[in-house]
């Protein structure tokens, strides 16, 4: 009996709408975390299989990594190295282009076009074609990051329970957000980051997503934790590039050169769009099967890379260029990093070019991972540089690397405030949050006009998930007094005229709504022309009958006070065309009449100015 009793109360409507984010997000949560567990441990095995006990070529990883396999002893081979890459195209074409077309590229923008566009809505094939397409690419060498295939995987889920649910469109919105912020949360080993990331990445604009963060914030904790828990002792827990780098800001000069830096930062992260969105275009005029162009693109990037080790003499740190290229981050990141400057600036460049390929050929991985190592890269030059220069006052060359990452990214994908957040537990350090934060600050203003995520809406007015919203909003702030018709250009009745006279006024006007008023001009009630077709075929009663007798008592009315979301409810309600506006210090005392067009003309008038300052 009890027992009946409890799971009564859990399926009660109050009790679900109290706590449903809550159970939501962490099933979202597990889900995420299972999902980026599987996904490591799929591209390590392709990653095994292919690059290493086939090429011979094993990418470095960042300290906090696990790898799972073992090294052979399988010598470099250059040519299997291309095989290898251009087979791992070809299968990740073939997979996304035969069974799931919307899982080709980096992920995300498809995750953020279904919130806008879609009503929240992924197939649920999408997360397991997304899953092993990247996994390949990413296991074969091809220049991609985790985090597309991650956010799109815990996306998927999170659409596909809201659609099993039977959930509407907003609350299936927000549980593809939850996920997506899961799955970046968990991958990078960054809860909190996750949760704003998920907010923070739908708009170009500094507009978040608040709904969302909560949800996200819950299911990026759970999937966190379930993916720390799936490794070893050692490595749980713990950021993904180490712990104890200790760099802070030594000088306050040092905030010009940062400044000096993020300069340098946007100008490369304008040209890395401009490359990545210029190759995604040309490959759209190759006239082969699409299926075929990550292949094409993928053995290109490994050219480059190759050209890029010939001209290093052989150095297998350029190879960086090709995988996720942590590894090189991490060496520049590191006190004791013997990296130079020409090999970071190389791998930055490089890596534009090789990620643009891979990438904007259709192969499937991310684009945040390979902005991390080119902004890092990037950075870690530019602080060499600094310090060659100015030895006293840049004596951690290094911090330029971790500041470079959250800079090149928060200008490349306009989300400033979860980049400096994730940049921070990346590396487990926060003594850095002014200089990353200045630098972020920077990177995002400059780089307004141009973003690395082409289905990003400039603000939350320009998504259709907000269109009703954007009606109250306007409306709310937009008084009945601004719309008035005044009383001069109102017939009013009298409650005494006979309704034959009534008629006859009724033939000289347009108007629809006539108040009736007493002997002292106080409104009493309201008649519609529509009223007195039950009149007119009635001769008889046309002497008899006043306009007390056929009005309507019980009128609904507004203050000019009032805003017009006011309004229009009671318009809307009783599906009225007008109201009338009365005097609140004077009871009964018409103003005016109020009508539904001239409200709905207003509101189009103000949403037409907002669009234009937006523009603007």
């Amino acid at each position: 009996m009890q027992t009946q009793k409890a799971l009564r109360h859990l399926l009660s409507t109050e009790f679900w709408l109290r706590g449903k984010w809550f159970f939501l997000s962490i099933v979202i949560g597990i889900v995420a975390g299972l999902g980026a567990i599987v996904f490591q441990f799929l591209s390590q095995a392709v990653l095994w299989a292919t690059l290493g006990c086939g090429a011979g070529y094993w990418p470095a990883e960042t300290d906090g990594e696990f790898t799972r396999f073992s090294k052979s002893e399988t010598q470099f081979s250059p040519w299997i190295l291309i095989g290898v890459l251009g087979a791992g195209g070809l299968a990740s074409g073939l997979l996304v282009y035969g069974f799931a077309p919307e899982a080709e590229g980096h992920g995300t923008d498809a995750a953020i076009e279904a919130f806008h566009h879609k009503r929240g809505y992924i197939r649920w094939r999408v997360p397991i074609v997304k899953t092993l397409a990247s996994a390949i690419t990413i296991g074969t060498g091809g220049s991609g990051g985790r985090e597309g295939p991650i956010a799109q995987i815990g996306a998927g889920f999170g659409s596909f329970l809201g659609t099993q649910l039977k959930l509407n469109a907003r609350d299936r919105r927000i549980m593809l957000a939850a996920g997506m912020g899961a799955g970046v949360g968990a991958i990078f080993r960054a809860p909190l980051a996750g949760a704003l990331f998920a907010a923070e990445i739908l708009y170009r604009d500094a507009d978040l997503e608040s709904d969302v963060i909560i949800p996200a914030a819950i299911s990026s904790i759970i999937a966190y934790s379930v993916y720390c828990l799936s490794l070893p002792t050692g490595k749980q827990f713990t950021p993904l590039f180490g712990e104890h780098l200790g760099y802070s800001l030594d000088s306050p000069f040092e905030l010009i050169l940062y400044g000096l830096m993020s300069l340098v930062l946007v100008a490369v992260g304008i040209a890395y769009i401009k490359t990545f969105y210029g190759t995604q275009d040309l490959f759209k005029k190759l006239h082969v099967p699409r299926g075929l162009r990550p292949a094409i693109g993928a053995s290109a990037a490994g050219v480059l890379a190759l050209g890029l080790l010939k001209l290093f003499h052989g150095d297998m740190r350029t190879m960086a260029v090709l995988s996720t290229g942590y590894g090189s981050l991490q060496e520049a990141v590191n006190v004791d990093g013997n990296v130079g400057i020409q090999l970071l600036l190389a791998i930055a460049i490089v890596k534009i070019a090789t990620t643009s390929l891979t990438i904007g050929s259709g192969g499937s991985g991310g684009v945040f991972g390979p902005s991390m190592v080119i902004g890092g890269c990037l950075g870690g030059a530019i602080g060499r540089m600094f310090h060659t220069f100015w030895p006293d006052i840049v004596r951690q060359p290094q911090a330029y690397a971790i500041v470079g990452m959250a800079g090149f990214f928060a200008g490349c994908a306009h989300a400033p405030i979860s980049t400096i957040i994730m940049v921070s537990e990346m590396t487990g350090d926060y003594k850095l949050l002014l200089p990353t934060m200045w630098v972020s600050t920077l990177c995002f203003l400059l780089c307004r006009r141009w973003t690395l995520y082409s289905k990003q809406l400039p603000s939350l007015l320009d998504s259709p998930a907000h269109a009703g919203d954007l009606l109250v909003d306007l409306l709310e702030g937009i008084r009945v007094s601004d719309v008035v018709r005044p009383l001069d250009g109102v017939t009013v009745i009298p409650e005494a005229m006979p309704l034959e006279k009534i008629v006859r006024v009724l033939t000289m006007t347009q108007q629809s709504y006539f108040p009736v008023v007493d002997s002292e001009g106080r409104m009493i009630g309201i008649f519609s022309a529509n009223d007195l077709r039950a009149y007119l075929y009635k001769e008889n009663v046309w002497q008899l009958a006043i306009a007390r007798d056929i009005m309507i008592a019980d009128v609904a009315s507004v203050t000019p006070e009032d805003d017009l979301n006011t309004a229009m409810r009671q318009l809307t309600a009783r599906n009225l065309d007008e109201l009338p506006v009365i005097d609140p210090k004077e009871p009964g005392k018409l103003i005016g009449m109020l009508r539904h067009k001239d409200t709905i003309a207003v509101y189009n008038q103000r949403l037409m100015e907002h669009k234009q300052l937006v523009a603007e």
